[in-house]
């Protein structure tokens, strides 16, 4: 029931809910990443971070160091973190704690049967997947030549597998099949998600509701972007769509039409919430747009910190994780491969 969960949300959730409030403070600020942006070397910036929360991880790593170490071990940090919270928690939290990690999943499943696809060795695959997606049967992907036979060999026993009934077709994986099955196996995922939060109710459903919308939105948007000028027809196209967000339903009909980048630009502009978006960005540019959604999804999880009693801080915090990682990772690629000048062009402060 909508305000009564100050009641009862402690007796299973307080804990945990202030372990993660604990672990958002530790999340780099806008000093550490001037500070960051200054280094010279990959060594300045794994002295800088010995300083923060990511010490322990960094500090017996030998130079010369890599771009995908430090990206490794501040994962393996969020990693740790995720097990630490799933093993403390009781239902229905741990089944939250769950469903974030499917979109890890969906991703390795598509890493691996494109690099398979490309005859890159599986080995090689496995060491790219994120760690918060795999699964025991997860090597074995190699095998499948089609969709029903990455079905009946691998996923059958996974937890995507019910989102794979809209996508199990006899047809050969190429990479337009494999795109097409990454949106269909993300598009089941957010509703199951949403729905599953509705379930839930209360603050956890209301803020939740926003986030899960958000994200179906921006989907919608990239895979506009992403199919203009391709085979992919109109309604292939408005299959992919979430059937929940700000855009759907009519938003949605308005995107499938659209021909090129202004055009979608003239549908997001009609939603008052995305307008801010598209304003940053000057015509038929689309560069900058990634940024400008991450810009406003970081926004938007650091306000659900703002009340409590709710389950949406876990999915925030993680995703707040995740964004810092991604501005790590761009930051000691710009240091490493000596391009300065272009290191605070997608670094998206979080606080």
């Amino acid at each position: 029931m909508y305000g009564f969960e100050a009641m009862t949300f402690n007796i299973h959730g307080g804990y945990l809910e202030a372990i993660v409030r604990g672990h958002r403070s530790g999340l780099l600020t806008a000093a550490d990443y001037n500070n960051l942006c200054q280094c010279e070397t990959l060594d300045d910036i794994k002295m800088h971070l010995t300083a923060t929360e990511y010490g322990p991880y960094l500090q017996n790593e030998p130079s010369p160091l890599h771009t995908t170490t430090i990206v490794e071990k501040c994962t393996l940090k969020l990693v740790d973190e995720y097990k630490h919270m799933l093993c403390q928690a009781t239902e229905p939290l741990s089944t939250f704690l769950e469903y974030i990690t499917y979109g890890h999943m969906i991703d390795n499943v598509v890493l691996i049967v494109t690099g398979t696809l490309h005859e890159r060795d599986v080995q090689e695959l496995l060491e790219k997947c994120h760690p918060l997606g795999m699964f025991d049967s997860i090597a074995t992907l190699a095998v499948a030549q089609n969709m029903r036979e990455l079905y009946r060999l691998v996923l059958v026993d996974t937890p995507l597998a019910p989102y794979f009934s809209e996508c199990i077709t006899s047809e050969d994986l190429d990479d337009m099949n494999i795109e097409i099955m990454r949106n269909t196996l993300y598009k089941a995922y957010l509703e199951d998600f949403y729905r599953f939060c509705q379930k839930l109710g209360g603050a956890t459903a209301e803020i939740m509701s926003d986030l899960l919308a958000f994200e179906a939105d921006r989907r919608a948007v990239n895979i506009t972007i992403n199919s203009i000028g391709t085979e992919l027809t109109r309604d292939d196209r408005r299959k992919l769509y979430s059937s929940f967000g700000l855009l759907y339903p009519y938003g949605h009909e308005e995107l499938a039409v659209c021909e090129d980048i202004d055009q979608v630009r003239g549908v997001m502009e009609k939603y008052p919430p995305y307008q801010p978006i598209f304003s940053k960005l000057s015509y038929g540019e689309s560069q900058m747009l990634d940024k400008a959604f991450y810009e406003e999804e970081v926004k938007r999880l650091c306000l659900s910190f703002e009340q409590q009693f709710h389950y949406g801080v876990f999915f925030a915090y993680m995703r707040l994780r995740e964004q810092e990682i991604r501005n790590l990772m761009w930051i000691s690629e710009c240091v490493a491969q000596n391009q300065k000048s272009r290191v605070h062009d997608s670094v998206v402060f979080i606080f």
